[in-house]
């Protein structure tokens, strides 16, 4: 990929979609949902709103990670420290096999909290909201994680 616009175009998208989900995750657990804990007490209109912000954010979760695969491909070889996925034979890509293995759990962390979740029976409503709002920081940690590790694996490109 030696043009500089298509690699520009390409790098962009991949950002755009990793600050769609990342930023969503962080937004819904320190904004969204606590204001709407506070200020409506997830009364049956809070829970209505919560489910339509989540129902417009997921669309947009699910395309950014289709994004993101498909860009990830195209920009993984683009540098001469890529040694192939799941390698860690050398820092550049045991950092990016670690990104990968996380991106892998945050996937299955939105699929658990958004398909599966919906399926189990909880005797107490409360209990399913707390596990659901416990998925979400968790992947919200993991994605701050993987934040860091692309800040670490962009620095290694540039000292290459």
């Amino acid at each position: 990929m030696q043009n500089i616009i298509l690699l520009g175009s390409v790098k962009f998208l991949h950002d755009l979609f990793t600050a769609i989900w990342i930023g969503g995750l962080i937004t819904m657990s320190f904004a969204v949902l606590p204001s709407l804990k506070s200020a409506l007490k997830m009364t049956p209109e809070g829970k209505a709103l919560s489910e339509a912000i989540m129902s417009r954010l997921s669309k947009l979760v699910l395309i950014s990670i289709v994004g993101l695969f498909i860009t990830g491909i195209m920009l993984t070889n683009t540098s001469p420290l890529f040694e192939g996925y799941l390698s860690i034979s050398n820092q550049y890509s045991l950092m990016l096999t670690l990104k990968h293995i996380l991106i892998g759990l945050m996937v299955l962390l939105s699929i658990a909290r958004s398909r599966i979740l919906k399926h189990v029976s909880f005797t107490n409503p409360k209990q399913e909201a707390k596990i659901s709002a416990t998925l979400l920081f968790l992947n919200t940690i993991i994605g701050i994680i993987v934040l860091l590790l692309s800040g670490f694996i962009s620095a290694f490109g540039v000292l290459v």
